[in-house]
Order: structure tokens, then sequence, then C-alpha cells
């Protein structure tokens, strides 16, 4: 595997707002640690996290991910690439290697990412690389909250904000499943979403939680993506037994969804209960993911690929919240 060069392409901020503060920049290429891979990126999904840790939105993450500027400077977390180093304490890859990782708070809009060894998972060949960029953490969150809400067959599920990244995986996950599917989104996308799985589809303009389309105690399961609903209403939703999980929300500048997930432990009872999510890297569950894409059995959504030096409009794309699907930047 040839060596890379010492510098790179990369896009960067130095201080937290919009799109406009990304820029094109020459930087150094990365060294793996120990426990590393170096990956030449292939490709790189966008999604909302990009966007709200390149705003520093909600000023709460900045306590974590720096007070006046962002500590990690590059975004994108979703990368597919091929292994060109591999550090000393990790023998699983060799160079060469295809794989697909979520990495971390960001890297991917470069020619060249760290990889932590241990997220790292193989890439089939029958997945392209620009696919397998659009599963991990969307892909990784829409399971884990059908997980958190015991979605098994039979289940009737109902999805708030069907038609993002999460939503389109979260539909075609829980009928994977068996489960029935109901599902919310925007007009343009419910013939999408009915053929991702969503047995009922409905325009979120005109139907939402309290609307007689949507009956009360009529579900097992509410994956709340969307995150605008009162939790008396989502809960109400529900059949004995039945879970609501908050995935993301609406909120102030300071908290954002903090306020509503915390409300939600004094809201939730025993039998009708409102759980919040904090989706992890599970490279368990993106190898699953990556063979049901191969096989045919699910469909990420990919809305539209930018080249490289258009990856500022695609943060900007996310950024206006209009996206359908997934957005995906592919390095060449």
């Amino acid at each position: 595997m040839t060596t890379p060069a010492t510098t790179m392409r990369a896009w960067l901020q130095r201080r937290y707002g919009g799109p406009e503060v990304v820029e094109p920049a020459l930087v150094p290429v990365p060294a793996p640690g120990a426990t590393d891979l170096l990956v030449r990126v292939r490709a790189c999904g966008i999604h909302a996290g990009d966007v709200r840790l390149m705003r520093g939105d909600p000023s709460l993450v900045r306590l974590a991910f720096g007070i006046r500027r962002p500590r990690a400077r590059t975004r994108g977390m979703d990368v597919a690439g091929t292994v060109i180093a591999v550090g000393s304490g990790f023998t699983s890859f060799r160079p060469g290697d295809e794989v697909v990782a979520e990495v971390g708070v960001g890297g991917g809009l470069a020619e060249y990412a760290i990889m932590p060894a241990a997220r790292a998972v193989s890439r089939p060949a029958e997945v392209s690389a620009p696919v397998a960029a659009a599963l991990p953490v969307s892909g990784g969150t829409a399971w884990q909250a059908l997980d958190a809400a015991r979605v098994a067959s039979g289940s009737r599920v109902l999805v708030l904000g069907a038609a993002g990244g999460v939503g389109t995986y979260a539909v075609q996950l829980a009928a994977h499943r068996g489960a029935e599917v109901w599902a919310l989104a925007g007009e343009r996308a419910l013939d999408l979403v009915t053929d991702l799985g969503a047995g009922r589809a409905f325009d979120y303009r005109r139907v939402q939680p309290g609307s007689p389309e949507l009956p009360a105690g009529s579900f097992d399961a509410v994956i709340d993506i969307a995150g605008t609903a009162p939790l008396t209403q989502l809960q109400g939703l529900l059949r004995d037994g039945g879970t609501v999980v908050l995935v993301s929300g609406a909120g102030g500048k300071v908290l954002g969804p903090m306020g509503r997930m915390l409300k939600a432990v004094f809201v939730s009872r025993r039998r009708r209960r409102i759980r919040s999510l904090a989706a992890t890297a599970k490279p368990e569950i993106l190898a699953r993911l990556l063979e049901l894409t191969g096989d045919g059995s699910i469909r990420p959504v990919v809305q539209t690929t930018y080249p490289f030096d258009k990856a500022r409009d695609a943060l900007a794309h996310v950024d206006a919240g209009h996206a359908v699907g997934k957005v995906v930047v592919t390095v060449e």
C-alpha cells in the first residue's frame, strides 16, 4: 500500500457557526495511535450531529467539545475508507482492507482520517463506499431505538420524523423485524416511507399525536425523532406495556433536547414508559447493517452525493433541515 503524502486536503472550522465557517485547508496527514487505523477516506456520511457540532448547538455541548471553538476542527463522523496504516497494537486489519466506522466526533471530511480499530468493520464488496458511509450513526441509532422499545414481530410502531436519516432506517428495520409500521413524514416523502415498509404514512403538517388518525392506546412503540410533540400526547398513544423512545428533540439554545429528556424522567410510567436514547457506536450492529444492506433486506436512502470540493454544500444541505434520508460526500 502506497504511503500517503505528508499533507492532505481537509475541511476545517476554527469557530462555531453555519456552513460558512467551514473552509478548505492543507493540513498534515494524521498518524495512527497504537489502536488506530489510518484510512484513505472514500466517502463520508453527513448527519444532524455534524451540523450541531458545527454550530456548537446547544451551548451545553461546548462544555465537552470546546468552549470557544471546536477542539475537533474537521466534521464528519461516518467514514468508509481503505486502510493505509495500522497501529502497532492492533493486527485484525491490514493495509488495503476496506472498512467502515463511526470515527468519533469528527475527522471524516478529509482525504485521510484516523479510525479507532475497535470500531472498524470490514466493508463487503457488494456495498459501495458511499452507501456504507450512510450507515453507522443513523442506522445504529435506529437499531438501538427499536431495541430500547422492544420492537419485535407483531408490534405496532409509530415513527415520528420518518423521512430523515434515522427515520428511514427505523421504518425499514421495524418492518424487517415483522412490526406493523406507521409513519409521520413530510408530504413529499410519504411515497418513500411507504415503499420502505410503512403500512400507513401521514403528512406531519396535517396529522400529529392527538389527531384522530392516530388513535390513543394503539401503539406498542413510538420512535420520536422529530422531537416536537408533547410528551403526554406521545405517552397517550401507547398500549399498556408500551414505550416511547426519544431520539432527538426541540429545545432552547442552552440545553437543547436535554430539558425535554429530563422531563421524560418524571412523566414516564411503569406501564407506559418514556426513554431517552443515547446511542453509541456498536460495531456488531454496523456489521449486521452492512449484511442486511448487502443482501437487499434494507436500502440506505442516499438523497444526494456531493464531491469533496463541495463538502460545505453538503453541510448546508443538512443544516437546512430538509434532507430526506442521507447526504454523503465522496472523496476521490
